[in-house]
């Protein structure tokens, strides 16, 4: 059985250059309008009584205990 993904990427391989061209050119903004959107729920996610307020809570607290190391020093270290 074909899957409808499967159908579409059939579709996208028959088309015409300029058409591709125009597909991929909708597809990238498709893409970057979806990371912009995955921004903005970071955000709200961040701010105080956000769902992330745990781990921001658990880091600041391994930070104030000396289990972290500078960033600088974990790249330089890979």
């Amino acid at each position: 059985m074909t899957t409808i993904v499967e159908k579409i990427a059939d579709q996208i391989r028959s088309l015409p250059r300029a058409q591709l061209d125009e597909f991929l050119v909708w597809l990238a903004d498709y893409e970057l309008q979806q990371s912009d959107q995955w921004d903005k729920e970071m955000e709200q996610d961040c701010l105080p009584g956000g769902r992330m307020q745990d781990i921001i809570a658990r880091a600041r607290k391994d930070i104030s205990a000396g289990r972290t190391k500078p960033l600088d020093e974990v790249l330089d270290n890979s």
